[in-house]
């Protein structure tokens, strides 16, 4: 029986020869996750259930990115709960400040997930390993809770929508804005609880940074899960990471889709979110003259390397407009190490901008960024909705980092070959 990669991982993970959309299974997990955030309640309905070690101390990994360095008491006691029962239980991937970054920049690049495995995260984008031809997405505490005992989970098999990129990506074309602009076509609810399958050619020459994007941003369209077939690309990115490569599942030629969605990429320009939704899609073009008070580069969408290096393309010899404020956060230690050692900090700091260390910070209005009333944001990130980065008559418009980095010289949304 023909099937989809998403179907084959849920097969193979769940013991049977085939599965179809719509049917129950109980899968095996190959990495559970949390954050300073979902981890402590998580952990307090771990003990609530009566259980006592979690089902593999190698297959949990506990991050501390979202409010650290500690902000405030709360946070610090959120650690506290989270980094004591990772010493009780032994877990083996415990990241926090030196050795940590954003969670889903940080494990791809730690090797700890790899094609064909199966990922559930207390963290709506946990689809960001779709990217790696994994089967990821997110759940909550009290889900993960029983992961971390069990190390199974019930998952229905998401039926999937095929969307394929043809042509080549015109300049400062990324993929946040083939994301952008699909999220735009299908609505925050157009793939709920089905799988967005990005293939293509375009796909097939974008990096793994730019797939990393897609998949991360796959459930603002209401997404189980994003993927893509895992390639050459893929193989040579996880042969850097680790001894064990994954199985590198493919759809078959003759499975079933709901449905095949075709784009040509060189009718698609760089792309804004206005507020305050992700499918508010737009053109740059024509959302030009819009002033701005912040410009965000960062996130677990647009945190790596390849990000820091477009910003800072667009920055070289440039300085952020009088009034403007531009944050930088790199997504782990090691790409804040690169970006170091590249001279990025260099442009950044002579443009004007303030670098943070990782974390997730201003994303979800955490710190380190947070908007007041009034204020506008150009982010990187992946949500803008009402009060994300703040105050709720603050507003944020999504974008990929060339285009937050020119608006930062500007002034006003805007492209970068305006400047």
């Amino acid at each position: 029986m023909p099937m989809t990669i998403t179907e084959k991982i849920l097969a193979d993970h769940a013991g049977k020869e085939h599965v179809t959309p719509g049917e129950i299974v109980e899968v095996k997990v190959d990495l559970a996750l949390a954050n300073d955030i979902t981890a402590p309640l998580a952990i307090k309905v771990f003990r609530e259930m009566g259980a006592d070690r979690v089902f593999d101390p190698s297959k949990v990994a506990l991050i501390q990115d979202h409010f650290v360095p500690n902000k405030d008491i709360e946070s610090a006691e959120q650690a506290r709960v989270m980094r004591e029962f990772a010493r009780e239980q032994g877990v083996v991937n415990f990241y926090e400040l030196g050795d940590s970054g954003i969670e889903h920049v940080l494990l791809p690049e730690k090797g700890l997930v790899l094609p064909g495995d199966l990922v559930i995260g207390a963290d709506s984008h946990t689809c960001t390993y779709g990217a790696l031809g994994a089967f990821s997405t997110g759940v909550g505490s009290t889900d993960l809770a029983g992961v971390l005992a069990t190390g199974e989970i019930w998952l229905k098999v998401p039926s999937t929508i095929k969307v394929v990129y043809q042509g080549q990506l015109r300049k400062w074309v990324q993929g946040k804005d083939l994301v952008l602009y699909t999220i735009g076509v299908l609505g925050v609810e157009g793939a709920r609880y089905r799988t967005l399958e990005f293939s293509g050619p375009a796909i097939q020459s974008l990096s793994m940074e730019g797939r990393l994007t897609m998949a991360n941003m796959a459930v603002e369209a209401g997404a189980k899960n994003g993927i893509v077939p895992p390639d050459e690309i893929t193989r040579a990115y996880v042969a850097e990471r680790s001894r064990r490569l994954g199985v590198f599942y493919e759809s078959d030629p003759d499975a079933e889709y709901e449905r095949v969605i075709t784009f040509h990429v060189e009718d698609i320009e760089p792309q804004v979110a206005c507020p305050h939704s992700p499918d508010n899609t737009k053109p740059v073009s024509e959302v030009r003259d819009m002033r701005i008070d912040q410009a965000f580069v960062g996130s677990c969408t647009n945190g790596r390397i390849e990000d820091l290096r477009s910003a800072a393309q667009v920055l070289t010899g440039r300085k952020v407009h009088e009034g403007v404020r531009l944050i930088v956060i790199p997504g782990s230690r090691d790409v804040y190490r690169q970006a170091l050692s590249e001279g990025l900090f260099d442009i950044f700091l002579d443009a004007g901008a303030v670098i943070g260390p990782p974390t997730c910070g201003p994303c979800l209005g955490g710190h380190m960024g947070v908007l007041a009333s009034g204020e506008k944001a150009v982010s990187t990130s992946n949500r803008n909705f009402v009060a994300r980065m703040g105050h709720p008559k603050s507003e944020v418009y999504l974008a990929n980092p060339a285009v937050a980095a020119a608006s930062a010289v500007l002034g006003r949304v805007g492209r970068p070959d305006e400047i």
